[in-house]
């Protein structure tokens, strides 16, 4: 049933586009046709996993809307680069076939089309009609016509909201593999996810005195840190750390006069993917030498997107920072 939705919903909105993009939808409306009838042969009874899931699944996404899915996806779009990394968590990278533009993990990602990110390539979404378009709440608020395009086409779309702390992550991982038919998978990231941070915490609980971070998310002159509400500050309460800007909300500029007054015992830059020796470009800052951080060369720089981006590899972004604020403790 859900093929000839979708047959119907593409005829409709191909109308609309290019003859460029008709003879693309055609083409891929035969694959889709062919897929189906493999995806049927290949299943021994309808809508059921190895795991017990069963099709179809209804969903809440992030945009509060019930979503129903009646058959496994086959095929799957993710506009967002947290998604994408849930995804491939998930097993699912064989059926991802459009990913955004600033997905650069796991490599594979390099190789998959790009169908944009704040601006989605509609065309191109409709021309690959995947079974599933995974969404952000940006997406959902900016760009309604889009995204009710793509359902008239028969593509399931799911909302998938932005996170700031651990519990939002796991909300999310759960429901993308609810939607995809991976819940165990779901289960299995949430729960090694939980071990390594309890194990952390646990460790952490020996630390008498903590020591003050200054997190900066971008270099000078426009220097940006990390409060309240951020996965940074939150891994930093995890470890027994003070984030230096706890009184901050958000992410935050400050000026190197109000840094230097902090006094921090450790810097962490995250901007090592385009700028060279931001760990020296710290250590050689004009009026810093007498930082505690800087005197005593505590200043590191570690991967952004494990300690920013919501996806499974935030724990190795806990256990990294642990590892080098308080390597006493933690690297023994």
């Amino acid at each position: 049933m859900k093929e000839i939705v979708k047959k119907w919903g593409l005829f409709s909105v191909v109308l609309l586009l290019s003859m460029g993009i008709i003879v693309g939808c055609g083409t891929q409306e035969q694959n889709t046709q062919d897929k189906a009838v493999a995806t049927q042969n290949d299943k021994t009874n309808e809508g059921e996993k190895d795991d017990g899931v069963q099709f179809p699944v209804t969903i809440t996404d992030d945009a509060n809307r019930k979503v129903t899915i009646d058959e496994e996806p086959e095929t799957i779009v993710s506009i967002q680069t947290s998604n994408t990394e849930i995804a491939f968590a998930l097993g699912l990278g064989d059926k991802v076939i459009g990913v955004s533009d600033y997905d650069n993990y796991p490599p594979e990602v390099e190789e998959i089309e790009k169908v944009g990110a704040q601006d989605i390539k509609s065309e191109l979404v409709l021309t690959l009609l995947p079974d599933i378009a995974l969404v952000t709440d940006y997406h959902y608020k900016t760009h309604p016509e889009t995204l009710k395009q793509f359902e008239e086409a028969g593509i399931d779309v799911v909302v998938v909201g932005s996170a700031v702390s651990f519990e939002d992550v796991y909300s999310n991982i759960e429901m993308i593999g609810t939607a995809t038919g991976s819940k165990t998978e779901s289960e299995e990231i949430i729960s090694d996810m939980k071990e390594r941070f309890q194990a952390i915490k646990d460790k952490a609980a020996a630390i008498k005195d903590k020591k003050k971070v200054w997190v900066e998310v971008s270099p000078a002159p426009d220097i940006f840190t990390t409060g309240q509400n951020t996965f940074m500050h939150e891994m930093l309460e995890t470890i027994q750390a003070t984030n230096a800007a706890e009184d901050q909300e958000g992410w935050v500029k400050m000026t190197e006069e109000e840094i230097v007054k902090l006094n921090p015992d450790v810097i962490i830059t995250t901007y090592g993917y385009y700028v060279d020796n931001p760990t020296d470009g710290v250590l050689n800052r004009e009026g810093w030498s007498e930082v505690p951080a800087v005197k005593n060369k505590n200043v590191f720089d570690v991967d952004s997107d494990t300690v920013t981006r919501p996806g499974p590899r935030l724990i190795e972004g806990v256990e990294t920072l642990a590892e080098l604020i308080y390597p006493e403790i933690f690297k023994q």
